[in-house]
């Protein structure tokens, strides 16, 4: 795994750990208030770590899966997949106290570009009932056509990147919900 760095997230609301080489997109273009977006320096791979409104209506694996529908909609995929969709474990995770219920699916997008990619979709979703917010996290992860231009010092990122900005992901300023 790459070299890492704990990072602020949300005006220090929340810090996690990134690898770092990542890019923070805000400082490339305008990101919604509610998402940080870090992107590869090379590759097309992206984290995406959003705060969305709690969908109570969904439990349990189908909230992972009706968030991987939502974005693979607002993304306009052509089809999805789902491959695999598993709990959790909550003592891993540094958001365990207010953490109520997490799933990690993977699937496939069909991305509609020019030339049509299926993406590799990784999401975590934690539950956090008590601030009416489902937090989403998501690593996306494209064909690797420019795999020649990636050497040792900017490898691709791995699921282990992935699961370190989860299992990290740690609450420093609940108000960030507002009042509750």
């Amino acid at each position: 795994m790459e070299p890492t760095r704990d990072c602020p997230l949300f005006g220090g609301a929340f810090s996690s750990i990134l690898p770092t080489e990542a890019i923070d997109v805000s400082d490339l273009r305008p990101v919604p208030d509610n998402q940080e977006v870090f992107c590869h320096p090379i590759c097309d791979q992206s984290l995406i770590i959003e705060l969305l409104e709690l969908q109570s209506h969904v439990r349990g694996e189908a909230a992972a899966r009706y968030h991987f529908e939502d974005v693979g909609g607002v993304q306009g995929a052509r089809a999805l997949h789902v491959e695999s969709v598993q709990p959790l474990n909550l003592e891993n995770l540094a958001l365990k106290g207010c953490c109520q219920e997490a799933w990690v699916l993977s699937g496939k997008q069909q991305i509609a570009k020019e030339n049509q990619q299926d993406v590799t979709v990784h999401q975590a979703l934690l539950r956090l009932p008590q601030y009416q917010t489902d937090l989403l996290i998501t690593f996306n992860e494209p064909p690797l056509d420019n795999r020649s231009f990636l050497g040792p010092a900017n490898p691709p990122w791995s699921l282990s990147n992935f699961e370190q900005l989860v299992t990290s992901l740690t609450l420093h300023d609940p108000n960030i919900f507002g009042s509750q």
